[in-house]
């Protein structure tokens, strides 16, 4: 099924990939660096981390009404991927943990100018029938990314012995070449709508967004409570006594596992619906927290990392292809904006609350927590979609 995606969809993952090993090269090594180097504590991790994921999904929703407001994609596209590869050296020129935040508001606002765009694309250029299998596939390959970058950042530490921050400069060069492979290569498909809309994000305009999107919205910001930053994962593993130059390990993992299982997922749910992917999404991440919980070795932490990533797979792509049915076509763009801030403002919450728990209680708090989490969201999931079928 792949073969029959159009060209663009491929070169928007393979963009997506470009960039993933620019970024993960950096945050798989950011924790670490920010804790061991520049002697930062974990609650300033989790705010660095929030700030910085909760700054990409605050303006992904500008960006996407921008979108649609005038009928274009591509050029917010590359101006959100140029940003980002331009933010790069800041990390590498880094002297402390405020420089740190700096680079990481300005590598995320370039995040959240391409996010909404980018995702709208996606389902502009999908053929009917098979959204599941495009936001499955672009999901697939930004996750190749994300585990390449880490992997690139671990054989990188050992040639540079140790220092983190050649392995930074060495990251700008797969950004450039995402932005290139986004100009040359991906073509924006033509307007569905013969006039743009005037869109305000006003009570009208979001009762308009109806209450299947607002469905979807709501269980992204569960999953997002639930699953804090990777970067505690990354933490847990180096308490456990990970060497320095093997936390991108992690990260590789997480990702490997993310984007083996993010294409087969979406096909599934195009063919079997949606919802019993996001139900096995509640239930291995429930698994993941649990495990990661309870570690007392880095196998074990190893081992939920895999599982943590299993999720990801499950989940992601699902969830943009439901963005993307559920919203009014003329504010596709805005709607993915709309669905990554509260997804932001859900992240910033869970991970100053994941740093401070483990800050207060430790590392098993932390992951206890968000495992009660998943219960609690995958018991409502469950109601909610029992329900929908009872009226259907």
């Amino acid at each position: 099924m792949a073969q029959k995606l159009p060209r663009s969809i491929w070169a928007l993952g393979i963009v997506s990939l470009l960039m993933d090993v620019s970024s993960e090269m950096i945050h798989g090594l950011m924790p670490v660096f920010l804790v061991s180097v520049l002697g930062a504590s974990t609650l300033t991790v989790g705010v660095i981390e929030g700030i910085g994921e909760a700054t990409a999904n605050i303006t992904k929703l500008v960006s996407g009404m921008i979108s649609d407001r005038t009928g274009r994609r591509k050029p917010l596209t590359v101006l959100g991927y140029g940003l980002g590869t331009l933010s790069k050296p800041m990390f590498a020129l880094a002297p402390t943990a405020g420089w740190v935040l700096g680079a990481r508001f300005a590598d995320r606002v370039g995040k959240g100018i391409r996010g909404a765009p980018r995702d709208a694309m996606v389902g502009d250029l999908a053929p009917k029938g098979m959204e599941g299998a495009a936001y499955g596939l672009r999901q697939s390959l930004d996750n190749v990314g994300a585990f390449v970058g880490p992997g690139l950042a671990m054989i990188l530490m050992w040639a540079f012995a140790g220092d983190f921050r050649s392995v930074f400069w060495v990251a700008v060069v797969p950004g450039v070449l995402a932005v290139l492979v986004l100009i040359l290569l991906v073509r924006e498909p033509e307007r569905h709508t013969e006039r743009p809309p005037k869109m305000k994000l006003d009570r009208a305009a979001l009762v308009r967004m109806g209450a299947p999107f607002w469905g979807v919205v709501a269980v992204g910001a569960v999953l997002t409570l639930a699953r804090f930053s990777e970067a505690f994962v990354i933490l847990l593993a180096e308490d456990h006594g990970l060497a320095l130059a093997l936390a991108p390990l992690v990260l590789v993992i997480i990702y490997a596992v993310a984007s083996f299982a993010s294409y087969p997922a979406g096909v599934l749910s195009d063919n079997f619906g949606r919802s019993g992917l996001l139900i096995a999404g509640f239930m291995v991440l429930i698994f993941s927290d649990t495990l990661l919980a309870l570690a007392s070795g880095t196998g074990q932490v190893m081992a939920g990392a895999a599982f943590w990533g299993l999720h990801l797979g499950l989940t992601q792509g699902v969830l943009a292809a439901l963005v993307a049915e559920t919203a009014p076509l003329e504010y596709r763009a805005t709607a993915f904006g709309v669905f990554n801030l509260v997804s932001g403002v859900a992240l910033l919450i869970a991970s100053v609350l994941a740093g401070w728990l483990w800050q207060a209680l430790g590392p098993g708090a932390t992951f206890t927590a968000g495992a009660g989490l998943s219960v609690l969201g995958l018991i409502g999931f469950s109601a909610l979609n029992g329900k929908a079928r009872r009226k259907v």
